[in-house]
């Protein structure tokens, strides 16, 4: 099991930043030992999960496997998806629905009416969750010990000048999702974008993952995006309260 450990270590080490590395770099971003990344990036390759060029190693379109293992094993995605598409074309903003994985979220399901942010945006990608309209819905939702730590894991590197990256105002922020059920961003994921998100709650009122609704600050301000869109974002989670399990 510490094999298989050392393993998706490896493969999580690449990323858009990241797409090729040498055996010294992913040693050390695993922090493995130099034999130990060489014998994973082998057997990740005789696999077919990597490939090498001779210096570099590189994931393949293996890898998808993993990821759609999941997405054919759970309803959430297909559930969410036309509500999104519904919500969407309903206000003409992009929606998306994502999950908490330690400090990031990451996408399960969206419908994009335009671009809204200089990185593209798909299912499986991820963002800090500290400063995302979602990441805060699902961090509101843990414990607070246990949401504290999560931010500080991730580091709190702002990504904006208007990036709040101080963690007791965090912590304020997140007792005002609590109580509001919806959070706001006004562009401290990225300048130019406001994002607005509540939670995907089942049937039992547990919190199971967020959805959003992201404009450019152009088009709405972060009050507009309330008056506007708070409502047809409420009545879309009540539809979709029951249906999750």
């Amino acid at each position: 099991m510490a094999a298989l450990e050392k393993g998706l270590a490896v493969i999580a080490c690449f990323d858009g930043r990241h797409p090729r590395r040498a055996i010294a770099d992913v040693a050390r971003a695993t922090a493995l030992s130099r034999a130990a990344a060489r014998r994973c990036l082998l057997t990740l390759t005789r696999l077919g999960y990597t490939a090498y060029d001779g210096k570099y190693f590189s994931l393949t379109p293996r890898v998808l496997r993993l990821g759609y293992a999941w997405l054919s094993s759970t309803a959430l995605p297909q559930l969410v998806q036309p509500f999104l598409e519904r919500l969407s074309e309903d206000t003409h903003e992009s929606c998306s629905a994502s999950l908490l994985d330690g400090h990031e979220i990451v996408y399960i399901a969206r419908s994009a009416q335009r671009r809204i942010m200089s990185v593209g945006l798909s299912v499986g990608s991820r963002l800090p969750g500290f400063c995302s309209s979602m990441g805060r819905v699902l961090l509101a939702a843990r414990p607070e010990p246990e949401a504290r730590a999560l931010m500080l894991a991730g580091g709190l590197q702002p990504q904006t000048a208007r990036t709040i990256t101080d963690i007791d105002a965090l912590m304020q922020i997140l007792a005002g999702v609590r109580r509001q059920g919806h959070a706001l961003v006004d562009q401290e994921l990225e300048l130019g974008l406001v994002s607005l998100a509540m939670p995907l709650l089942n049937a039992r009122g547990e919190v199971v993952a967020a959805f959003n609704l992201s404009a450019q600050a152009q088009r709405h301000t972060a009050q507009e995006m309330e008056r506007l869109f708070l409502p047809k974002m409420r009545q879309t989670q009540a539809l979709l309260r029951p249906l999750i399990g």
